[in-house]
Parts: structure tokens; C-alpha cells; sequence
């Protein structure tokens, strides 16, 4: 089956055909670095992350870059406030981003460009959008006209007025028009600046991320990714001044872009007090059981987040672990996901379908009574997982279920080993009794020929599983 996504810029589902199939090229707009991540800075890393391991089962080089913006006006405000150096702050929430998405199962990109070490060739671009005309010096800032660019405004569906009109624009009386937006702006001796033809200064957002993506990636590039917010006017702005500098009438030939992130049904957002912050949930989750929530549904389509899909998500995880407990990795190396999971990832990272597949793989090795079919279905199952970025570590996970409850291991082999001395002198009763005390704290006991195994059953914090 041919790869098949959907570019919001044709608006439409179409086969993925890059320029070079020996080069993939992808850029994903990455974090402004002034404070952690939230869930919803997380659902593009997952997704992108995702789409970047189906990319490479399919070509030899894919060439992924995920920026990092570490010069913007909310990090010099985050800086000031806290009365310390800018330099302090990039680098303090970019080491957290780091391990708050290598603890959701988010791989490093190819490279990580960073705007403070790209000025000269952000400027460069900016030089030649002057000289082309579409861009011009006003007061100190330069800024690109929007009027230059027929196609603006294509990305998004939308007209010049209409975008103007719905948008949170800056008018300022040294534009031509209100659309109009900075390329380069001024900087006083307390802000972050570089000199320039237009004198010390420092870049736009835009523009970051059209001069790191051409010098990394090439003028023309594949797949351009981000959050359904940036369409505009973040990647609209991308999009016209990266084809008029590169004088193109394309940029990225497939436009992505991933749904919100709602909370208990409601938009996630300050003002209601419901921003979920990832560093904060990662400790009291697994950080393999948020990656899974982030996957279960369609990546174009919203993402209500709650507290009951994420126990449900661990309970599942739980089971997909079990099924794989008799079957050592190194048993089955080298073996493929399984063709439902593949054919539901390049359907448009159908993530539900695949997850689907993945469980009923699952179901039907727990069925399995034949050894050379059960491991072939059970290394189908761990490849399948590997692709989605799931159950490839069953010490970690057994190990991140026990820190992040607050049942205490010591006590609950206490009360199995006294369930054990009960049962073997026939006092059912007093083990029935021991197994409702460990049910009430969220523990659940799996009996065999080789003895009594525990585990936390969904919620930390020890509260029961009702699902």
C-alpha cells in the first residue's frame, strides 16, 4: 500500500511521493523554550515522532528537523520576571523537554536547529525578501508584504481580510497593511540582539523556522508538520516568504497538522486551570501509558484528555505487557508488525485502527496453543509495538507502575506471603479476606504453579480499576 496523508494545503487525502526517495525531508515546528511542555505541545511530538518511524520502514534516509526556538519575546519576558539571564531559561526547559518527551517514547529528530545559531542565514533570507520587494525597512523593523504573495492565505482557506479580520494581528503605524508581518525587529540593551543592515536586532518567529528548514533541509522540502494553531499564521507566514526568497511557487509539498487537545471536554487553557502540564503527570503516570492516550485517536480529529482514558490506557498496557511475559525478545528478532498495524499507520497514521490491531494481536496470542505459532504471533505483536513506540520495556514499565503508586511494595508481599500461609492450612476465608484488603488497594494477585505474582492494577495512587 502506498503511503497516503493528508495535505491540508490540497485539503485532501493523497499518495506520499517525495522529491527524492532516497532523501525524505520533514520539518516539525518544535518548542518555544520558557517553560514546560503541556499535553498539548506533547500530541505533535508523539504524532511527528510516529509518522517519522513509518517514513523510515519505507525509505534509507529521512531527514527529520524539529527546531528549537531559544530567541522570543515570551522567553525575555520569562527571563525578566525571574530576574535571570535569558541563556538560563533556554537551556533549563530544553533539557526538560528533552526528557519529558524521551519519557512519552519521543526519539530525538535528525537534527535540532536552534534559531540563536542561525542568524546569518536568517538574515541572509531576509536580505534577499528586501531586495525581491517583498519586504520593506520601516522604523528599525522589516517587514514582509503580504499583498507580494498571491498565494497567501491559500494554506489556511482563507482571504487576506478574513485572516486579518479573525486573527491577532499587531497593527502598528509602520505597516502597509495590517497583515503585514515582522521579519526583523529592534532590540534594546536589555533584550537579546545581533547586528544587521537594519541595525542590532533580533528575528521574527517566522522566519526562524523558513531559514533553519531551507539551510538543513533544502529550499523545497516534503512534509512540513505542526498543531492545527499554526496553520495561521505561523505556517501561512513560513509558506510566502519562504517561496518568494526561494522565488517558488512551493515550499513544503505536504502540510500536516495535528488536532487540539481538549480536557475532560473542555479547551485546554489558562484561564480555566486545566493546562496539563507533562513534567507534573509524568509523576504520577507512565509516560508509555500518556504516549498511548496521545495515539488513541485520529491525530487530525481533537484529543479529549481525562483521567479515565488514562487508566483505561494503563490497563490495556498491562495486558499487552502480560500477553508478552513467556516471550523473551531475543526470541524473535528481526520479525515484522504485523500487516493490520502497518495498513492502518499508511492510511493517514489511522492510529485507532492500528492500536486495534495491536490488541487484537494480543487477544489471539493469549489463544495460542501451538509454540512455534505463539511465538511468531508474539513477535509480530512486539514488532507491531516497537513501530507505534510501545511495550518494547517491561522492566521499565513494571518499574514506573511500582514509583508512581503510593502502595507499599514491603506491605503488600507482607500480606501475599500471609494469604499463601492461609491457603496452604485451608483457611480460605482469612485469604479471601486478604485478597479484598489488596483489591482495596489497588492490587491484583495472579496465582500459579509457580506461586502468587502482584501488581498495581490501573490507578496510581491506588485507587481500584472500575473499567
Amino acid at each position: 500500500m502506498t503511503l497516503q496523508l493528508y495535505n491540508t494545503l490540497t485539503r485532501s487525502k493523497q499518495s506520499f511521493q517525495p522529491l527524492d526517495p532516497e532523501r525524505v525531508t520533514m520539518y516539525a515546528c518544535g518548542p518555544t523554550v520558557y517553560n514546560y511542555a503541556h499535553i498539548g505541545n506533547a500530541r505533535p511530538a508523539v504524532i511527528f515522532d510516529l509518522l517519522y518511524r513509518v517514513l523510515q520502514t519505507r525509505h534509507p534516509n529521512v531527514v527529520y528537523a524539529r527546531n528549537i526556538t531559544d530567541v522570543d519575546d515570551k522567553i525575555n519576558a520569562a527571563a525578566a520576571e525571574q530576574g535571570i539571564e535569558i541563556g538560563v531559561i533556554t537551556r533549563r526547559f530544553t533539557e526538560a523537554y528533552h526528557a519529558d518527551m524521551a519519557a512519552l517514547g519521543v526519539g530525538r529528530p535528525t537534527i535540532e536547529p536552534r534559531a540563536t545559531e542561525h542568524i546569518p542565514e536568517i538574515v541572509s533570507m531576509i536580505e534577499r525578501l528586501v531586495a525581491a520587494g517583498n519586504a520593506y525597512v520601516a522604523e528599525g523593523h522589516v517587514l514582509f508584504d503580504v499583498t507580494t504573495f498571491d498565494g497567501y492565505g491559500r494554506l489556511s482557506g482563507r482571504d487576506r481580510r478574513e485572516m486579518i479580520a479573525g486573527a491577532r494581528v499587531e497593527v502598528a503605524p509602520y505597516k502597509k497593511n495590517p497583515g503585514d508581518f515582522v521579519l526583523w525587529k529592534p532590540s534594546d540593551e536589555t533584550q537579546p540582539g545581533w547586528d544587521s543592515p537594519w541595525g542590532r536586532g533580533r528575528p521574527g518567529w517566522h522566519i526562524e523556522c523558513s531559514a533553519m528548514s531551507a539551510a538543513h533541509l533544502g529550499e523545497i522540502i516534503d512534509i512540513h508538520a505542526g498543531g492545527q494553531d499554526l496553520v495561521f499564521p505561523h505556517h501561512e507566514n513560513e509558506r510566502a516568504q519562504s517561496c518568494c526568497a526561494h522565488q517558488s511557487d512551493r515550499f513544503a509539498r505536504y502540510w500536516l497538522h495535528n488536532g487540539f487537545v481538549t480536557v475532560e471536554k473542555r479547551k485546554m487553557s489558562k484561564s480555566l486551570g486545566n493546562t496539563l502540564i507533562v513534567h507534573e503527570l509524568l509523576e504520577h503516570w507512565p509516560g508509555e501509558a500518556m504516549r498511548y492516550l496521545l495515539l488513541s485517536a485520529h491525530y487530525r480529529q481533537p484529543l479529549d484528555w481525562s483521567e479515565s482514558a488514562l487508566r483505561q490506557a494503563v490497563t490495556t498496557l498491562d495486558r499487552l505487557y502480560r500477553a508478552l511475559e513467556n516471550y523473551p525478545e531475543d526470541e524473535f528478532p528481526g520479525t515484522r508488525p504485523a500487516d493490520a498495524v502497518v495498513e492502518a499507520l499508511e492510511d493517514d497514521l489511522n492510529t485507532p485502527a492500528a492500536l486495534a490491531a495491536l490488541n487484537a494481536l494480543a487477544r489471539e496470542l493469549g489463544h495460542c496453543a501451538e509454540a512455534a505459532e505463539c511465538r511468531r504471533r508474539a513477535g509480530a505483536l512486539r514488532a507491531s509495538g516497537r513501530l507505534l513506540g510501545l511495550i518494547q520495556q517491561p522492566a521499565k514499565w513494571a518499574e514506573q507502575r511500582q514509583s508512581v503508586s503510593t502502595i507499599d511494595p514491603a506491605r503488600v508481599d507482607q500480606l501475599v506471603t500471609r494469604r499463601s500461609e492461609a491457603r496452604q492450612q485451608r483457611d480460605f476465608a482469612a485469604a479471601d479476606r486478604i485478597r479484598d484488603e489488596l483489591d482495596a488497594m489497588g492490587v491484583e494477585l495472579e496465582d500459579s504453579a509457580e506461586g502468587t505474582r502482584w501488581r498495581v492494577k490501573a490507578r496510581p495512587g491506588g485507587e481500584t480499576n472500575d473499567e
